[in-house]
């Protein structure tokens, strides 16, 4: 063989690991083998399971939701998605954590979400709590859904298993605010995402 074959597979080969570790993202992202975590529901191109259930989705039906697809996401496919740290200030204790998971936008676009920077996102916590925001807010804030808080997975109960938060500290016109008042469109234990093109 050749001396550069040989290093041309050998380079093939190494950089193999890294093209698994890709398909492996993609596919964890688009098939949900655990329990779903996430239901994004509206304007997206790629459901993954059939319409609303009245008998069967309860909370969704107590709180007066409705759909005709959705896309679900569960543990294994958030924490496949690039993840981005943040560390916010926050109100509870008044102590900077660490807070990681990927961007919201992110989440979208495993959806398939068409959108826009007008687009309009609800995002709904599993005790009713409900934000409405644009997309272009989401982009330009870089609000994550969090996954772990000081590296550790969030637990429902407390603030998780997801919530979805900006780094607060880092943006001006919150920073400017008192530190109770800076989550007020940061829902944890968020459950669902409406996307409205």
């Amino acid at each position: 063989m050749h001396k550069r074959v040989f290093l041309g597979a050998t380079a093939l080969l190494g950089g193999a690991p890294l093209l698994a570790s890709a398909a492996t993202a993609t596919a964890a992202a688009s098939v949900t083998t655990g329990p779903a975590l996430l239901t994004i529901t509206g304007a997206i191109a790629r459901p993954n399971r059939g319409p609303f259930d009245p008998a069967l989705d309860q909370m969704m039906h107590k709180q007066k939701q409705s759909f005709i697809k959705a896309w679900q996401m569960d543990y294994a496919a958030l924490v496949h998605l690039p993840a981005l740290t943040i560390r916010p200030t926050l109100e509870y204790d008044g102590k900077a954590h660490q807070l990681r998971g990927p961007l919201l936008i992110d989440v979208l676009k495993a959806a398939g979400a068409t959108v826009t920077d007008d687009s309009r996102l609800t995002l709904r916590a599993v005790d009713g709590f409900a934000v409405a925001l644009t997309v272009k807010k989401a982009r330009d804030q870089r609000f994550i859904v969090a996954t772990h808080l000081d590296g550790k997975p969030m637990a429902l109960g407390g603030l998780g298993p997801l919530w979805a938060l900006v780094d607060a500290d880092r943006i001006a016109a919150l920073a400017a605010q008192p530190v109770n008042q800076r989550f007020g469109e940061c829902p944890w234990a968020l459950y669902h995402i409406d996307v409205q093109a």
